[in-house]
């Protein structure tokens, strides 16, 4: 499943800016009153200004296949990483990847994922630039069933991991759903609560999320 873009919510545009540009070095393709725009790879990680209070989200950027460890040290020379208990890089042994969590300006969760199984390898000096595409989105919903028959009937999507009760994964390595059911599971690793937060995505699936009910974009 590709993922073209993501577009998140913010009502920190700058303090966004600063860090995805500044701290982590994307390129800034797109920057209005209204709207900031970054490469990630094959996609592009969007924040549109909202006034509203926005509740924080989690999402995820593939990386090289073989780069956890180098895009752990660079990542630790600027920003503090979410420890899984007490290990600072998660092993995902059923998925055969291995991920890094953080938090940006939002205190959205953001992961940088190494899946083995795209086979995507690196021998650069890991940078910004190193990042393959945007890997996941996740939906946080009371009622993971509804929201997965919706996706599906927009486009058939096969199911990754998970059940319909409490989690569950749609797509493939290249690109994920997470849905999670809020009120019996919390993000991983911070064990934080999963609150509903708006996004736009486009790629394979073209809809927005809002107020917890997807809407196709035609």
């Amino acid at each position: 499943m590709k993922i073209e873009e993501i577009i998140l919510f913010t009502k920190s545009i700058q303090k966004q800016k600063q860090f995805y540009q500044k701290v982590l070095g994307f390129e800034l393709i797109l920057e209005s009153k209204e709207k900031i725009s970054f490469k990630a790879g094959e996609s592009i990680m969007s924040f549109q200004y909202d006034k509203k209070a926005v509740n924080a989200s989690h999402f995820a950027f593939n990386i090289p296949s073989n780069q956890e460890k180098e895009a752990l040290l660079w990542l630790q020379k600027r920003v503090q990483i979410i420890p899984d208990g007490d290990n600072l890089i998660s092993d995902f042994k059923d998925w055969n990847a291995k991920a890094i969590y953080f938090y940006d300006a939002d205190k959205n969760i953001v992961e940088f994922i190494a899946r083995k199984n795209l086979n995507m390898g690196s021998y650069k000096s890991f940078s910004a630039k190193s990042i393959l595409s945007i890997s996941e989105m996740a939906i946080a919903t009371t009622d993971i069933e509804t929201i997965y028959n919706v996706i599906n009937n927009i486009k058939s999507i096969p199911i990754f991991s998970g059940n319909l009760t409490r989690f569950c994964a749609l797509g493939n390595d290249e690109g994920l759903f997470i849905l999670v059911n809020n009120t019996v599971k919390k993000w991983h690793p911070i064990q934080e609560e999963a609150f509903t937060s708006n996004f736009i995505i486009k790629g394979d699936y073209n809809f927005s999320f809002e107020n917890g009910e997807i809407k196709e974009l035609l």
